[in-house]
């Protein structure tokens, strides 16, 4: 399973690359549109799986009120599926409500999990 990192370094050379930016751009939009997160009340790192130390880690070290808004928006997801209904659009989340809030967490828990593989099975 690739790391959240090499993700992150994906994207960053796709964005830095103006013709491989105007291609993705759009995929990654019409992506998001028919996924339906938003329209659930969720924002994209929402959607990241739990199971992992490294991503529990990072969930431990949110501050309170973003954990206090990530079970609410957990909720409100869970109640909305089922009842079968969707927010009404004024709402869902909105494009620039859409933060990426866990990503910096994630990617400091993987880069002490790196450092510590590496002390962990140094030779001397």
């Amino acid at each position: 399973m690739a790391s959240l990192t090499s993700v992150v370094k994906t994207a960053d050379f796709i964005l830095s690359r103006p013709t491989l930016s105007k291609i993705v751009n759009p995929v990654a939009k019409a992506f998001v549109a028919y996924a339906g997160y938003r329209e659930m009340g969720l924002k994209f790192n929402d959607l990241i799986a739990e199971e992992s130390v490294v991503n529990q880690k990072a969930i431990s070290r949110l501050p309170d009120n973003e954990i206090y808004a990530r079970n609410y928006r957990f909720i409100t997801a869970h109640q909305l599926a089922l009842s079968h209904q969707l927010l009404p659009t004024n709402k869902a989340i909105q494009p620039e409500e859409d933060n990426h809030y866990l990503i910096p967490y994630i990617l400091e828990a993987e880069k002490e999990a790196f450092e510590k593989a590496e002390l962990d099975n140094i030779d001397v």
